[in-house]
């Protein structure tokens, strides 16, 4: 089963120096019937205008992946660490028994672009873990990426990010027309977003800024079908 839900159908929230797009319900936003799609409980995409950003704020028991599409994002947290995270960069934060971080757009003139995703871990309790890791543009031209793998599995290609959940992301930069082929186990659900252009999904269209929430399709073909396409792809239980 695919389920498609538009650009426009996403909750959105300007506040000025944030613009941004719910697909869960998310801070303001509630709705009982949207919750959350098996363990990814956020999908947030943001657009950060320069010079402003989110105050130091706590998380517990959520895995949290950031993935930066255009600009700079500027992390510190609690824990002694402190990073920038550039275009093409995933960064990873297991919250377990509590973190504090602070975001922000360092630059004075640049907007930051980046979509953060967070699913509900396997365990609750555990250590506080940050990281992250630059992706080489090359590495997803007409290609699944895995950048993100579950905690304990063998690593994917170049990742070594990894959460404690049973779920690999995957990024890809298509060329029109090109397609791609992803299987998964019986029973598993897929979350496919299209960042830009357009692709179809076993023949069905998603555009860009739609969402296609997918339940048991073991076999997924991606087309691009507008232009260069990117997406991200979420392989979930």
């Amino acid at each position: 089963m695919i389920q498609i839900i538009k650009s426009a159908d996403r909750y959105h929230a300007d506040h000025g120096w944030l613009s941004t797009w719910h697909h869960f319900s998310f801070n303001d936003y509630f709705d009982p019937n949207n919750v959350q799609f098996g363990a990814l409980r956020v999908f947030n995409e943001d657009i950060v205008q320069p010079a402003s950003g989110f105050p130091p704020h706590p998380h517990r028991d959520m895995e949290i992946v950031t993935y930066v599409l255009d600009g700079e994002l500027e992390h510190q947290d609690n824990q002694g660490n402190r990073g920038h995270i550039l275009p093409g960069e995933v960064q990873v934060m297991s919250a377990g028994t509590g973190i504090v971080h602070a975001e922000r757009n360092p630059s004075r003139e640049t907007p930051l672009h980046l979509l953060q995703i967070w699913l509900v871990p396997r365990a609750r309790g555990l250590k506080p873990r940050w990281e992250q890791q630059r992706f080489e543009s090359a590495a997803r031209r007409n290609a699944l990426l895995p950048v993100v793998t579950p905690a304990g599995a063998p690593a994917a290609g170049p990742s070594r990010l990894q959460i404690d959940q049973d779920a690999t992301f995957f990024v890809s930069t298509l060329d029109e027309s090109k397609s791609l082929t992803h299987m998964s186990a019986g029973g598993r659900r897929a979350y496919l977003f299209a960042i830009s252009g357009a692709l179809e999904v076993n023949e069905t269209l998603i555009e860009t800024g739609a969402q296609a929430r997918i339940i048991d399709e073991p076999t997924l073909t991606l087309t691009a079908r507008k232009g260069v396409t990117e997406l991200i792809l979420l392989d979930l239980p």
